[in-house]
């Protein structure tokens, strides 16, 4: 959930009206927000970065730090904050948003991607505020955006990243190319001299915010990088924007451009960027479009700026959220949170209309949840459930729990192993080959150890005995668990398995001990001991057992686990120097 700071005065005075802390922490929880903290820039800094040297000179102005939804782009600047509240408090009708063409007949600005952008960042979309008005904290608010945008929607600039120009310093029709980078070279943003793209990467390599963007790009052949028509660069995209078109507080013109490797989520930042700026335009809530030409000639007029409706029913509404309200009353809600709605001709059905700073709202589902939280969560009643429901353990983990009691009782000490393991824990330890086994593999491991689900639970308490090896002898473990194995029929692709797996380690082999378990635990489950109806062992030949000393445990007929003694090259694998008797079985049937 990302966090923004607000000072407190700036707020106030956008909103005509001045709340106590407690005031307005109740405000923004009606709206659906939380205040996080009331806080000073001098505290700010002194707390997250610790620097003592740089908070004497920061301001004490108070500073509101506000949380908001991730999905809340439009609340993530003053302006949209201002723009929300004012709606959500009746003052203003949510503003209707219009793209339009440059006045006096002037052609469009044209932004051109070249074939090679395909190679690395192939989006593109860009508009242009025309007659914007900055002041300090405006121009302050449009900078803080973009960087929450970027770190927010954008994945730190993996999937978007924005760059904003002077337009009155450059001159198009633009061009979006890719280049290598040596034929790249241009003066980064409040540098003094120029740089190749090579030496650009090379000199962010140490900077405290730049470096983290550098992989995005730095093994790629080509870097992506716009020109204007006189060949000014303008940005080298997700890095840096050029320092020729750099922004300032005298800019009035502003032309904003996107890269992405996500067409959607470049509408998305574009539309948020113009619509919450377009409040400091000559004529508000206007934004000039662009022409973007794609490497395949085809021409599309950004930003989109799209309404669309939605259809709900207010009985659905009413139930979902569990009040009793009548239309208009929703219909009223709704459009406190910045949903203009209006009543169908039924009188049940309402039609909303979805403005495009509202990209949040992509189901009817949304929709009922803003009308809880206009409705107020704490005004809504509380209830007992319609029908009554009497709760029970799943049999499957209550049986699991009464043979982990028994078990412990019979002298075995239960272990909670680690449900990934190495690939080597399931294949060369246990004398199997890992791509004949059904396992689960994880496609990006943090670590070796943790490269596969587990099929067996023996690996894992062999590791436990591994590690407790200087415990005095005997050391009896057991683990009930789940398993996973690959299985295509399923839905996932996998199932769980539920096991019971227990080994001795003692001077001699102890087959008798963990035999005896397994029996002990037949006998609670009531299985006989017979080849019909019950439980028998058969004679079976597994590479991670000694030979001859491995058998199946078979119960009506179907192989459900192995018992035996296991392999010395199993137990040098995992440096242990007593002989081990493992049983293992699948207790999923008698449930």
């Amino acid at each position: 959930m990302p966090t923004i700071g607000i000072k407190r005065d700036l707020l106030f005075d956008a909103l005509g009206k001045t709340y106590t802390d407690d005031e307005f922490q109740k405000l923004c929880f009606d709206f659906g927000l939380e205040l996080d903290e009331v806080t000073t820039e001098k505290q700010m800094l002194t707390k997250e970065q610790g620097e003592v040297e740089a908070a004497k000179d920061a301001s004490e102005e108070i500073i509101y730090r506000i949380d908001i939804p991730a999905n809340r782009y439009d609340l993530l600047c003053l302006e949209g904050l201002v723009m929300g509240l004012k709606v959500f408090l009746g003052q203003i009708e949510p503003p209707k948003f219009a793209k339009v063409s440059p006045a006096n007949g002037v052609k469009a600005q044209t932004l051109t991607l070249t074939e090679s952008t395909g190679l690395i960042r192939p989006f593109a979309v860009a508009a242009v505020l025309r007659d914007i008005e900055f002041t300090k904290d405006s121009y302050n608010s449009f900078i803080d955006l973009q960087d929450k945008l970027h770190q927010n929607i954008c994945r730190k600039r993996t999937l978007v990243a924005i760059g904003t120009h002077d337009l009155d310093t450059i001159q198009g029709p633009f061009v979006y190319d890719a280049k290598p980078p040596e034929e790249i070279r241009f003066k980064p943003l409040n540098q003094d001299k120029e740089m190749t793209a090579v030496e650009l990467m090379s000199f962010y390599s140490t900077h405290a915010q730049l470096k983290q963007y550098l992989p995005i790009i730095r093994d790629s052949p080509v870097y992506p990088v716009i020109y204007d028509a006189n060949g000014v660069v303008l940005s080298m995209p997700p890095i840096i924007n050029g320092d020729h078109s750099k922004i300032t507080l005298q800019t009035k013109n502003v032309f904003i451009e996107c890269t992405a490797t996500d067409l959607t989520k470049a509408k998305i930042v574009l539309d948020t960027l113009v619509c919450l700026f377009s409040t400091h335009c000559k004529r508000k809530f206007t934004v000039e479009y662009c022409q973007v030409v794609s490497a395949n000639g085809q021409s599309v007029q950004y930003p989109e700026l799209a309404y669309r409706n939605e259809n709900i029913s207010t009985k659905k509404a009413n139930a979902y959220v569990g009040i009793d309200e009548e239309t208009n009353e929703i219909a009223s809600m709704l459009s406190r949170m910045y949903l203009k709605t209006k009543i169908d001709k039924d009188g049940d059905n309402l039609i909303v209309e979805i403005p495009p700073t509202r990209h949040d709202v992509i189901h009817a589902c949304d929709i009922y949840e803003d009308v809880a939280i206009a409705f107020g969560y704490n005004k809504i009643p509380k209830s007992l459930p319609p029908t009554q429901h009497i709760a029970r353990q799943y049999p499957l983990n209550k049986l699991t729990e009464q043979l982990r009691e028994q078990i412990a009782q019979a002298g075995f000490t239960e272990a909670l192993t680690f449900t990934l393991c190495s690939r080597d824990d399931l294949g060369v330890k246990l004398n199997k080959k890992i791509e004949e086994i059904p396992a689960v593999h994880v496609s990006n491991p943090k670590t070796l150890e943790f490269q596969v689900v587990r099929t067996t639970l023996i690996s894992g308490l062999l590791k436990t005995l591994s590690a407790n090896r200087k415990m005095p002898l005997p050391l009896k473990l057991f683990e009930v668990s789940d398993v996973v194995l690959a299985e295509e029929e399923t839905e996932v692709g996998a199932k769980n398995e539920r096991r019971v797996c227990a080994v001795n380690c003692n001077k001699t082999g102890g087959f008798e001990v963990v035999h005896g378990l397994l029996d002990r635990v037949m006998q609670l489950l009531e299985v006989p001991w017979n080849k019909e109806s019950g439980y028998y062992l058969e004679a079976l030949d597994d590479s991670a057992y000694f030979p001859g000393r491995c058998a199946s445990i078979l119960w009506k007929g179907k192989s459900i686990g192995k018992i035996g003694l296991l392999h010395p090259s199993v137990l040098q694998a995992y440096e242990l120097t007593n002989p081990c008797s493992a049983v293992e079985f699948n207790i999923e049937h008698f449930v």
